[in-house]
């Protein structure tokens, strides 16, 4: 059985692939005594424990989990995790019909919210991909995984709070 600390690290490690260094380094400099518990909780278990079964691969896993997002209304992580699913290697078109199905069990206002907030962080990577494009030679990013990871840096700023359970 691993320790808390074996576990917080892979958690630490899902968590960076995931949702980019910059995104968890943001997180982990907001940490206050409030949420040193809640971050510690939800990197061993959400990232450590969950995130890290053998079961499903990060792209299933992305699915589970914008699906769920969409039918609970948690629109204050739909773009991190839409962002997430572009650097799990899902395309756009998989997320468009993750939504599509989506709109059938949990309704076409749920469906609404999520297309527009998708359009806004696919917007985002777009332009992250123009300036990328636009830059020195040699900066530019060719995997669409690289651009995913540019435009999560440019996500508003994490909270400490943020990633509550709805991973």
């Amino acid at each position: 059985m691993p320790t808390d600390q074996e576990r917080y690290d892979q958690g630490m490690a899902v968590r960076r692939a995931v949702l980019s260094d910059a995104h968890v380094d943001r997180a982990t400099a907001a940490v206050t005594d409030l949420t040193a518990d809640w971050q510690d909780f939800i990197t061993r278990v959400a990232w450590g424990d969950v995130w890290s079964r053998p079961g499903l691969d990060r792209r299933s896993r992305s699915v589970a989990v914008l699906s769920s997002l969409i039918a609970h209304g948690h629109h204050e992580e739909l773009a991190m995790h839409l962002r997430a699913a572009l650097r799990n290697g899902l395309t756009v078109d998989e997320i468009r019909e993750v939504i599509l199905q989506s709109a059938i069990y949990s309704g076409v206002p749920a469906a609404n919210t999520a297309f527009r907030i998708a359009s806004e962080v696919f917007s985002a990577v777009d332009a992250a991909d123009s300036g990328a494009a636009h830059a020195p030679a040699g900066a530019a990013h060719a995997s669409a995984g690289a651009s995913a990871q540019d435009a999560s840096a440019q996500d508003a700023p994490a909270s400490a709070a943020d990633e509550g359970g709805a991973k």
